[in-house]
């Protein structure tokens, strides 16, 4: 038995109303601005550890200082926070600098924390962990709101069609 406060997809699982007079569906309307949100501020703090790291600025490297050019992996690190950073905050190229930006930091992760210690919490891990797992998700999910990608029509950006865009429209999505 179905009541007026779900409804059955597509898929034959009930969900709750979507409808703009609910909490839900304000929610799923405010979807894209919270995930461009959240995409300029992981950008922002990605962008901040290179220019630190690069250019000496808010403590430096390390605690302060510049990492030496051309140094192998410390340098390019740097390099790919600061250019990346800057393309996730802009939401340009976002899927792509998301996903480069997502393997150096599991790259960083397994070489320079985890041989320290398992966990992230002993082995100081936790902020390479989470920006690898932040950019992840926006390889999945795109820029959403307020991304430059949307201005220039990039493919897989904000004028993508979403999962639930291709639902309404009876289309199958691809696992």
């Amino acid at each position: 038995m179905n009541d007026s406060s779900t409804n059955i997809s597509s898929t034959g699982i009930s969900s709750p109303d979507n409808s703009p007079n609910t909490l839900i569906g304000r929610l799923n309307q405010a979807q894209p601005y919270a995930l461009g949100l959240f995409r300029i501020v992981v950008g922002l703090l990605f962008a901040c550890h290179g220019a630190a790291s690069l250019f000496g600025v808010l403590g430096g490297a390390m605690g302060g200082g510049t990492v030496p050019a051309g140094t192998w992996p410390g340098w390019y690190a740097a390099v790919i926070q600061l250019v990346g950073g800057v393309l996730v905050l802009a939401g340009l190229g976002t899927r792509s600098a998301a996903f480069i930006a997502s393997g150096s930091m599991a790259y960083a992760y397994f070489k320079v924390h985890q041989p320290e210690a398992l966990f992230p919490l002993q082995n100081s891990g936790e902020t390479a962990a989470l920006f690898c797992w932040a950019f992840a998700l926006l390889v999945f999910t795109g820029p959403g709101a307020l991304a430059l990608d949307g201005l220039f029509g990039a493919r897989g950006g904000a004028g993508a069609k979403t999962g639930q865009e291709h639902e309404k429209q009876g289309a199958p999505i691809a696992a």
